[in-house]
């Protein structure tokens, strides 16, 4: 790593980040912290719109310096709008796993190719790759 790249700051890393996918919660950030989700498989598409639950992945990404720790967790998205860690049956974890593998790819090339920066996982993170 270059001595003269430079940190990027937290709002520059923020739009960067909403570049990666729709999976930012900007209001859910702050400076070094920053949470992302996504909805992967409906639990029951019967439901009207409001009531619907949905099996997924949150991330919490910490920043320190030119490095980020990444804890993915697997669970359901209920209908109140909280994540609950739980098991999943296996259909809906193979698209679980599918979209967290994507989007993790994406977050490390882009980590890395604009700011140098590298990405681990967390000990406490749920394996996915």
């Amino acid at each position: 790593m270059s001595e003269v790249t430079k940190l990027p700051t937290h709002y520059r890393l923020l739009s960067t980040l909403r570049a990666v996918g729709p999976y930012l919660r900007e209001v859910q950030c702050r400076d070094g912290f920053y949470l992302f989700d996504c909805l992967s498989v409906c639990v029951d598409e019967k439901k009207s719109p409001e009531e619907r639950e949905f099996w997924g992945w949150w991330l919490e990404l910490e920043q320190n310096q030119h490095h980020c720790v990444a804890k993915y967790h697997i669970g359901l998205y209920n209908d109140v709008g909280d994540w609950v860690p739980c098991e999943i049956s296996a259909a809906a974890l193979k698209e679980v796993k599918r979209t967290q593998e994507a989007f993790h790819t994406k977050l490390t090339d882009t980590l890395s190719d604009k700011f140098e920066m590298t990405v681990e996982l967390h000990s406490d993170s749920c394996e996915f790759v």
